[in-house]
């Protein structure tokens, strides 16, 4: 098939290069999102599948809106027999979607219909999720609900950030994703209707989303800081100023410490929560790089008492 393919962070990546690499469909043209400002220069940067596609001779586009007249004009003259979508981060008009014969099909990091939506794979280790995989699915105008054509399971490991949880689905979905297409080309694949029961949503998980509450039990602390690392950052306060928390463990032989106080010890910094103490591995301070707690909390000279989650942030 003549493919179109949509996608835009790193995460898209390895798919794109299965594709590629696949010699039974062409990849005629990407679709991105507009370069954007990075770094501390803040100066314009094409997304990462802008580059690679670049570095393959193929065709890019980036409108700032899909609904842009001269972009649904560039995507008919391609006329793609179908569209393979990875995180492309902008909602398709139907003006789109009616183009490829065969539709546009979505890699989606979930076992739909459980977390439909913007942050699937944060939300499956937020709720303690054992076991989560990856989707292809048939685009409709509903937030990931149409028929689902195949998925993969992937075990979801007591350490894994959701940094590390989706760097192996975007490999092991890479695959889903080309041998989709191919049973789409052949006519031996056919989309499933998703069932009713147990949809779940993902919504994008905000900086407010991400501030630790310490009277929450040890658990749930360790799994706010799992889902948000290594976006948006899991955070709480200390003297006033926010204390983003880069890597934390339950440590269940210290339980006499109020919710947020702080324990130093020689190699070791661990914080009071609702149940047992949380140690502190890696955190990261205001204007400063990461560290290890126990670096940061002899700089700090914290007093006996002192707290973190208390006060409101400068």
């Amino acid at each position: 098939m003549k493919l179109v393919f949509a996608g835009t962070p790193e995460v898209a990546v390895p798919a794109l290069d299965v594709l590629i690499a696949s010699g039974r469909h062409e990849v005629a043209a990407v679709v991105t999102r507009p370069d954007a400002p990075a770094g501390r220069g803040r100066r314009l940067v094409a997304s990462p599948v802008a580059e690679r596609a670049e570095e393959a001779g193929i065709e890019v586009l980036k409108p700032a809106r899909p609904r842009e007249e001269s972009f649904l004009a560039r995507l008919a003259e391609i006329a793609p027999d179908c569209c393979p979508v990875v995180a492309y981060g902008a909602l398709l008009p139907r003006a789109a979607l009616d183009v490829p014969a065969r539709g546009w099909v979505n890699l989606h990091f979930s076992l739909l219909p459980a977390w439909r939506g913007a942050a699937p794979v944060q939300h499956a280790v937020m709720a303690g999720d054992e076991i989560t995989g990856a989707s292809t699915f048939l685009i409709e105008e509903g937030l990931d609900s149409g028929p689902v054509y195949g998925t993969v399971t992937e075990q979801v490991k007591p350490t894994d950030t959701s940094g590390d949880l989706l760097t192996r689905l975007a490999f092991a979905g890479s695959g889903l994703l080309a041998a989709t297409m191919d049973g789409i080309e052949d006519g031996t694949l056919q989309a499933v209707p998703q069932p009713a029961d147990g949809v779940t949503l993902a919504p994008k998980i905000t900086v407010e989303d991400a501030r630790v509450d310490w009277s929450a039990p040890a658990l749930r602390v360790d799994r706010v800081v799992r889902a948000c690392t290594p976006a948006p950052g899991a955070w709480t306060e200390f003297r006033g100023e926010r204390l983003k928390l880069v890597q934390a463990s339950p440590a269940a032989d210290r339980d006499d410490l109020a919710p947020g106080e702080l324990a130093v010890g020689k190699r070791s910094v661990r914080v009071g929560t609702g149940s047992h103490a949380v140690e502190l591995l890696w955190v990261q301070a205001q204007g400063k790089k990461p560290m290890r707690a126990a670096d940061w909390a002899r700089g700090v000279r914290i007093a006996p008492g002192e707290r973190l989650g208390t006060g409101d942030v400068r």
